[in-house]
């Protein structure tokens, strides 16, 4: 349950856009009921909890499954969608841009977010995943510094 985020790892097409995409919808309704204060340490605490909380369960899978990443394993995106929402504005156009750019990096890869998926087990499968939702932090928060005038 845990490594397909309750199921969505089954959706088809695209398993990881879909636990993104609810990832953002869930972080978004919840938000909105936090202090302004309290989002960025509260999405801080649920990007560390999910990502280590995701790491024995991917393993478990990738062994019983036989593969080194297998595609319904989606804990890995709701980790890298939330680390990418950190100290983001709950406005459309934002939680959007960190949607957009998280599964671009997830995709692509970019270096040497690849290098990270040589890393054992769940380790791997998770971390570049974190390292596409860093990389999308980074952009997110440029983009608001930028344009938010």
């Amino acid at each position: 349950m845990v490594a397909t985020f309750f199921g969505i790892g089954h959706l088809q097409p695209g398993s990881g856009t879909w636990a993104s995409l609810v990832t953002v919808l869930v972080w978004w309704g919840v938000a909105r009921m936090l202090p302004a204060a309290w989002l960025m340490p509260v999405a801080i605490v649920v990007s560390l909890v999910v990502t280590l909380a995701g790491i024995p369960p991917s393993t478990t899978v990738a062994r019983e499954s036989g593969r080194e990443d297998p595609g319904f394993v989606v804990i890995d995106e709701v980790a890298g969608q939330m680390i990418a929402m950190i100290a983001v504005p709950l406005d459309w156009k934002y939680l959007l841009a960190s949607f957009i750019l998280f599964r671009t990096f997830d995709i692509i890869k970019p270096f040497p977010l690849r290098r990270l998926e040589d890393l054992p087990e769940g380790t791997g499968i998770m971390m570049d995943d974190v390292g596409a939702g860093l990389y999308a932090l980074v952009l997110v928060q440029a983009l608001h510094y930028f344009f938010a005038r």
